[in-house]
This record gives structure tokens, C-alpha cells and sequence, in this order.
């Protein structure tokens, strides 16, 4: 398939917006630009597909929650750029994960400067504000509060122990596999911010053919307390192969039990 033309964007001024903006429930004025508002809308594609292939695994499914979070932010920034004013953005229903969003944000904003070519600086001068606001008020809808409850307390003690730890560290629940937490060498090892790992499928960092290995360990660790150590391979987000040493342990908390899997790379990534 061809590659999409990407409209050029040409020049359009900056927007401001004001710090008392960053309060929920405060509507700003914001400098009108409806230019960059139409071209965020027709370009939404292309800025998705260059997001994804930079997360790869991490980038969220069409029908993930993350997905319509971006989706209100786009609609949010579009509508603010187009009037001048940013108001509330609509976050009613809306439980998700306030790091995985955040990152998220982040790369979409990063995925759509690209997209720019050498205009990327005013869209970046654009978004950044709007990016603020809409973190801000996602932090403090209710939903998302609650969202954040129980699961935050143990990420905390979970993040006191491996953020000191040079190595790559990731915290798996044993059910689902999902990704609970990460230190930066793991998303580093991974090729995506470490937020932007959380709450995501480990097994789609495995190849294939170690998904079974994988299982068998994380069903050990909710049979027994003894750490297991094996030797497997991961993939990067490109799907490039990387073998590794694992070590893994487990770690009770309330109401689940996670695996804790210390990963040392034995040699320069392959495809």
C-alpha cells in the first residue's frame, strides 16, 4: 500500500494557554488556529500508523480504553484550536491508566511532530499546552481516581525495588501476564518508555515460540516462593530478537500475585 501524503503545514503561529487553565472546571482562551486543527483531524491516520510502529506491542488496540482517550484528545485539541477556547474535554466513563496515558500522550504528540517534517516545532508549541490541560483534568475526574485505587499502593512498593536496579526489571501478574510495572532499562531494552509498557501483554515482547516457556514460569511462581531462572528470548518493538537471561520471583500482594523478572541481555539485539 502507498504511503499516505502528509499535507504540509505552513505557517500557522503557535497557541498559548494560560497556566490557570490547568485547573479543572477553568475554561481558556487559547490563540485560534484552525489550520492545525483541520490538519490534525485529516492526518489522525497518519499520525496513528507512525505511532504505532514506534510502540509496536505497547501501541493500544482500536478498542482499548488508551484508544479513546486519544481519540477525545484529538477531538479536545481540534475543537480548542478551532475556537480559541479550551474547555473541559469530555472524560465522563473514562478509567484508565494515568502513567500509560501519559506516556501515550507523549508519543502521540511526538508521532504527530513527525508527521509535521520541518513544521514540527509548531506543533509541538501547539499541543504542549493542550497536552497540559488534558492531563490535568484527566487526574482529576473521579473515574480515574478509582481506576488508580488499590493496584497504585502496590505499584509503590513494587517501584522502590526495581527503579534502583541497573538491569531490565519487569512485574508481571502471574494471570494475564499483563505488565504491571517496568523500570527505564526495560523500556529502554524494549525500545518504548517505561510507562508506556504498563498494563500492556507481555507476551507480545516474547517471540512465539517462547510463549509456553513463559506460561510455565509464571504458573510456578503462584505454586511456589522459589525464584526460577531461565534462559529465553524477548523482541523490541520492531520485533528485533533478544536473548536473555531471566531470573524470576515472586511477590505477593493483596489480592494478587505478581512476578517480579530480572532480564539481562546476553548479547547485541538480532532481527
Amino acid at each position: 500500500m502507498a504511503a499516505q501524503r502528509r499535507r504540509p503545514v505552513t505557517r500557522l503561529k503557535s497557541s498559548n494557554l494560560s497556566g490557570r487553565a490547568l485547573h479543572a472546571g477553568y475554561t481558556a482562551r487559547v490563540s485560534g488556529n484552525p489550520q492545525i486543527a483541520a490538519w490534525l483531524i485529516s492526518q489522525r491516520h497518519q499520525i496513528e500508523a507512525v505511532m504505532t510502529s514506534r510502540l509496536g506491542p505497547a501501541a493500544p488496540s482500536a478498542a482499548a480504553v488508551e484508544s479513546e482517550v486519544l481519540r477525545r484528545f484529538r477531538s479536545f485539541a481540534a475543537a480548542s484550536l478551532k475556537s480559541g477556547t479550551a474547555r473541559e474535554p469530555a472524560l465522563d466513563g473514562i478509567r484508565a491508566h494515568e502513567r500509560r496515558v501519559n506516556a501515550l500522550l507523549t508519543a502521540w504528540s511526538n508521532a504527530a511532530e513527525e508527521v509535521a517534517g520541518d513544521q514540527a516545532e509548531v506543533i509541538r508549541s501547539a499541543l504542549a499546552p493542550l497536552i497540559a490541560h488534558f492531563r490535568s483534568a484527566l487526574k482529576n475526574t473521579q473515574g480515574n481516581r478509582r481506576s488508580r485505587g488499590s493496584p497504585r499502593s502496590n505499584r509503590r512498593v513494587v517501584i522502590a525495588a526495581i527503579d534502583r536496579i541497573a538491569d531490565a526489571f519487569l512485574a508481571l501478574d502471574t494471570n494475564d501476564g499483563v505488565i504491571v510495572d517496568a523500570n527505564p532499562p526495560a523500556g529502554a531494552l524494549l525500545g518504548v518508555t517505561r510507562d508506556a509498557l504498563l498494563g500492556v501483554h507481555a507476551m507480545g515482547f516474547v517471540p512465539a515460540a517462547a510463549h509456553e516457556r513463559w506460561w510455565t514460569e509464571l504458573d510456578a511462581m503462584t505454586e511456589g516462593t522459589e525464584s526460577r531462572h531461565f534462559d529465553s528470548h524477548l523482541q523490541d518493538h520492531s520485533g528485533l530478537s533478544i536473548p536473555a537471561d531471566c531470573t524470576m520471583t515472586r511477590f505477593a500482594t493483596r489480592g494478587r500475585t505478581l512476578a517480579l523478572v530480572l532480564i539481562r541481555s546476553r548479547t547485541a539485539t538480532t532481527r
